[in-house]
């Protein structure tokens, strides 16, 4: 995988296939791997392009904090320098959502469409903030280890985590190669990015949720009334899924986003 320069550093991007550009954004404490059953899917069809983000996989760390704006502007000048210039498909999935948003607002005329996976349009309050600091500064001094044993629980279902451990295994040991000034980074972002609720309506591009039906941190009914303040977008709940539905279901994923490509021509074909 090619580390390509965007201003001030280095993100590890991969870029499969030809057609239409999928750009598929993480999550967080992950990197590009958490969508390798899409990658396979859809690089036949479609360019693939699956980036890790500033601080994660082996891309470049900034310390301090990294707002959700940052990240988006990261990926728009990313995509100049892979020379896209035809709109994309942004799918992305909870930290990856709140960095569509900021996309959205900032650069409309470069999406064709939007997928939303497992994510919400509303800011942290303050315990949530609270929360966030307190995994910055523990991840400095102490390592990731502990997201590494604590974060399962609330990322994959109860289903995968007795089913699937293999997948929940290789989720912590992804956490574990994590640098910690990444992981507080982003942490801190999180925790001031905006409330983006009243902005809902106003998005024009067609656009697909997904939610694990199970998902503990983006609960479905919450998604649910997010996608309805959506115009027109579509709604999937993955049943058996919790917040990490692309690699817990990664057939029925797949699925709702071929259906959702193959149908808006401005992506597909």
């Amino acid at each position: 995988m090619p580390r390509i320069r965007i201003n001030d550093i280095e993100l590890n991007v991969l870029d499969e296939g030809q057609g239409p550009p999928l750009l598929l954004v993480h999550g967080f404490p992950l990197d590009h791997t958490m969508w390798r059953a899409q990658v396979d899917h859809f690089r036949g069809t479609h360019r693939v392009i699956a980036p890790d983000l500033r601080g994660f996989g082996q891309s470049d760390v900034t310390p301090g904090t990294i707002t959700m704006q940052r990240h988006a502007e990261d990926l728009a000048h990313l995509l100049d320098a892979l020379r896209v210039k035809e709109p994309v498909c942004l799918c992305g999935l909870s930290m990856g959502g709140y960095i569509a948003w900021q996309f959205i607002q900032m650069h409309h005329r470069r999406l064709s469409s939007l997928i939303l996976c497992d994510t919400k349009a509303g800011a942290d309050d303050e315990a949530g903030k609270k929360t966030r600091e307190l995994v910055a500064t523990r991840v400095l001094k102490e390592g990731p280890e502990f997201l590494a044993a604590s974060m399962p629980e609330k990322l994959f279902s109860q289903t995968t985590r007795s089913e699937r451990a293999a997948v929940v295994s290789e989720t912590q040991a992804v956490i574990r190669r994590t640098k910690p000034e990444g992981i507080a980074a982003a942490a801190r972002g999180m925790a001031v990015r905006p409330d983006v609720t009243s902005l809902l309506a106003a998005i024009e591009v067609p656009t697909l949720v997904i939610v694990g039906a199970e998902d503990a941190i983006t609960p479905a009914d919450g998604m649910q009334t997010m996608a309805a303040a959506i115009p027109g977008a579509r709604f999937v709940s993955i049943t058996g899924a919790g917040h990490m539905a692309p690699l817990e279901d990664p057939a029925a994923v797949n699925a709702a986003m071929e259906g959702f490509l193959r149908s808006d021509e401005r992506v597909y074909g």
